[in-house]
């Protein structure tokens, strides 16, 4: 058969089983990378050897990998890199540097290298490398690119890559004398450093008018096959210069990202990338030998767990050195413990020099392709990892994001003030308008460049985590009158939302929806407005068109606020009930979800939720119900009645979920027709004050429960009898209406008007959700 023949069919191979692959590996719910990566084992030459033209095979999956980085450098931009310079720079180069050191420590006191150090410092150089591929294809799925542990991971990784061309041209040298490696890096730096200065010049003033000029002749395919050569051109020249194709395509992708056909050439090479891409991670598969994995199970598994542990505590500690949440440092360092795909190149050239031996070189491929695989995996359970961590009492305030803050404005407004959190595009926009209506604005953000910018233009900031208790806290929260969350990261929108309401029930909260699926997942944790970029471009372009077109301005706005209203139902794709389904899981997954049997004979059967309002009286959000029969209804109305068998799929923390199970027992005040509930805040001067709740007893002399007590913006439910009130404490009393009125005088002195929240029905569904909001317990 033809040898160019031959190679056709070897890629229609690869793709075939690249498709099967995933396919399964998609219906298994699992990353679609670990089916082609497994597709790789089967058709690879330790499998069934059906691939004849490996090498051709590799060749063909590097474009892959160039692809995959020149995507990534087009969309992470000059200006995305400066957010994360010093962790990357910094972090990045003291993390090469510690796992090396570790590992010649290692070597030297095992004696695993006998008398020649520089081996240490090979292996020490694989192991520092961690997988851009593998870890940029697990972002992307998951949509976490722009979120801060994904800046930091890629910013990291892009020096990695970097310091892969310092450690190819030093390799030759480490059987030399000092001198001769001393020599060798200054010259890989002066390469380095030429490149860098050449890549800055060509994207100034020659890449800009090349791409204008395609783009000119409004070919689509011409601007793409120029788009495709400028990439593939520059990573042949960084491979020339010693440095990796990898690294040459991602510096095409930043130049490009400075010019305004961005956009146009991501749109146009994304499917090359992905197609590719496959191809790529098809071929690391053909690299691994199952039955040598098989016969050294044992000692590879052991690798892959020294390796793992081994890279998390290096990483972890340094992340958090530079100042990130410890939540961040434990997902880069999770997700950056395994072994990169650039390693492979790295043991290649040390098995021709003679650093390894064919055995040692299999150990280090197969300790590699496990913690490859092992990866999506990894990233995966981290929110279910977080959620156990999360129900240790102990562990709770360091995981769920509660970090005090690093910084805080001069001075900051007391009240009827906007919280932005966020100050990407989005938010920045936001404070621009709000400021030009001189409205008083704290903005939180957590990344020290933007915290700068907000400085210099002397606007009131909170800088850390916007998850956490203490900093939104820090804020203002309990005297805000709007807050605004304009994050690029779904889970932490989600967090940032219900942990707010928690300080602040009546809080008005608007959300970015980063994606259509997040929409109903955040009404239903009590945003009071949803927004979505790309319905909201939709919704003003076709205002702008109908009433140019001569429709009345009136109506084109009634119409636009009733899709608003629907939730932009209206402009959503169709979804089967199994999509909408799996979507609710994922959401859910990161937010403690759980499935809560109804017990038999609870209250709250035959309730309404608009009658129950399990979230505002609880804290836990309702995302489904199942009933007995099996019929499933996500993102339930309030209309929706509560029936026998049901199980209820809610989200909330330990502490509401254990109030939920109160609520739906029976034990804790539920109101009915002719019952209601009531806050009451004790002034100065009420006539309770250091009174304990037997003192009062209420609940034997009233019928009232003392359902919570809101102190300092912390929530104390179902309080013990022998709790003292104090001064400016919230009561949530729930009972009859007319003892309600009987039991005001107890609380609030005579000729004192009343807190401004009146006594409400439980049937009023309006006068509940404005009031009657109880979202969390905490310690």
């Amino acid at each position: 058969m033809q040898e160019d023949f031959r190679l056709i069919i070897d890629l229609v191979s690869v793709f075939a089983v690249a498709a099967c692959g995933g396919l399964f590996a998609a219906l298994l719910r699992q990353p679609v990378l670990l089916g082609y990566i497994i597709g790789g084992m089967v058709v690879g030459p330790t499998g069934l050897g059906l691939i004849k033209e490996l090498i051709q095979v590799e060749t063909l999956a590097q474009f892959g990998v160039a692809f995959l980085l020149f995507a990534l450098g087009v969309e992470f931009s000059f200006n995305e890199l400066k957010k994360v310079q010093a962790i990357a720079l910094g972090g990045g180069a003291a993390q090469i540097t510690l796992t090396i050191l570790v590992t010649v420590g290692i070597c030297g006191l095992t004696g695993a290298w006998g008398t020649l150090p520089a081996k240490g410092v090979f292996l020490g150089g694989i192991l520092s490398l961690s997988s851009t591929a593998v870890v940029l294809k697990c972002l992307m799925e998951r949509n976490e690119t722009e979120t801060i542990h994904g800046q930091v991971m890629l910013g990291i990784l892009v020096v990695q890559d970097l310091a892969l061309g310092l450690m190819l041209a030093v390799l030759p040298a480490l059987h030399q004398p000092g001198e001769a490696i001393g020599i060798a890096v200054l010259t890989a730096l002066l390469r380095i450093g030429l490149f860098a200065a050449g890549a800055v010049v060509a994207g100034i003033w020659l890449i800009p008018p090349l791409l204008r000029l395609f783009a000119r002749t409004e070919s689509q395919e011409l601007f793409l096959l120029g788009v495709v050569a400028l990439c593939l051109s520059i990573a042949l020249l960084t491979a020339y210069l010693g440095l990796s194709i990898e690294m040459g395509a991602f510096v095409a992708g930043l130049m490009i990202s400075e010019v305004e056909y961005a956009d146009q050439t991501l749109t146009y090479v994304e499917s090359l990338r992905d197609i590719f891409a496959s191809l790529f991670f098809v071929s690391i598969g053909m690299l691994i030998d199952p039955l040598f994995l098989w016969n050294n199970i044992e000692l590879i598994l052991g690798l892959v767990a020294l390796v793992l542990i081994g890279k998390f505590l290096i990483i972890t500690p340094l992340v958090m050195l530079f100042r990130y949440p410890l939540r961040t440092a434990l997902i880069v360092g999770l997700g950056l413990s395994q072994i990169g795909e650039f390693s492979f190149v790295l043991a290649s050239e040390g098995q021709a020099l003679g650093l390894v031996s064919r055995h040692i070189y299999l150990l280090i491929l197969g300790t590699t392709a496990v913690t490859l695989v092992l990866t999506p995996f990894l990233l995966s359970l981290v929110p279910i990892l977080f959620n156990w961590g999360e129900s240790i009492p102990w562990l709770k305030p360091y995981l769920s994001g509660e970090g005090k803050p690093i910084d805080v404005a001069e001075e900051l407004p007391l009240k009827d003030h906007v919280i932005v959190c966020g100050y990407g595009q989005v938010g920045r926009n936001l404070v621009k308008l709000l400021l030009s209506h001189q409205l008083p604005v704290i903005v939180i953000d957590q990344l020290e460049s933007r915290i700068q910018q907000l400085r210099e233009a002397g606007i009131p900031y909170v800088y850390g985590n916007c998850v956490s208790f203490h900093v939104l806290d820090t804020a203002g929260v309990n005297n805000a009158r709007a807050l605004a969350i304009a994050l690029p990261d779904p889970m932490s929108s989600r967090v940032c939302l219900k942990r707010a309401l928690e300080l602040y029930p009546e809080l008005n909260v608007v959300v970015r929806a980063n994606h259509d699926k997040h929409i109903e997942v955040l009404y239903q944790l009590g945003a009071r407005e949803v927004v979505q970029p790309e319905f909201e471009a939709s919704l003003e372009m076709s205002t702008h068109i109908l009433t140019n077109v001569g429709l009345s301005l009136a109506v084109v706005q009634r119409e636009v606020q009733q899709i608003r209203n629907r939730h932009y139902f209206d402009l959503r794709p169709e979804q089967s009930a199994s999509e909408v389904s799996r979507d609710l899981r994922q959401a859910t997954q990161d937010l403690n979800g759980r499935w809560y049997p109804l017990p038999t004979g609870s209250p709250l059967i035959g309730m309404t939720l608009e009658e129950a309002d399990m979230r505002y009286l609880t804290g836990v959000s309702l995302m489904a119900i199942r009933r007995a029969g099996g019929e499933e209804i996500d993102y339930p109305d309030m209309g929706k009645m509560l029936e026998d068998g049901d199980r209820l799929l809610v989200v909330g923390s330990d502490e509401e979920l254990a109030a939920l199970d109160e609520f739906a027992l029976g034990k804790a005040a539920v109101p009915g027709e002719h019952s209601a509930c009531q806050w009451v805040k004790l002034s100065s001067d009420s006539p309770v004050l250091g009174k304990t709740l037997i003192d009062l007893d209420i609940r034997n002399q009233y019928g009232i429960q003392v359902q919570a007590i809101r102190r300092e913006g912390k929530f104390i439910r179902l309080p013990d009898l022998a709790i003292k009130l104090q001064v400016y404490d919230q009561v949530l009393l729930c009972g009859s209406l007319p003892s309600l009125n009987q039991i005001e005088q107890l609380f609030i002195p005579v000729n004192t008007v009343p807190l401004s929240i009146p006594i409400v029905k439980a049937g009023e569904a309006e006068a509940l959700k404005e009031y009657l909001q109880m979202d969390s317990l905490l310690d």
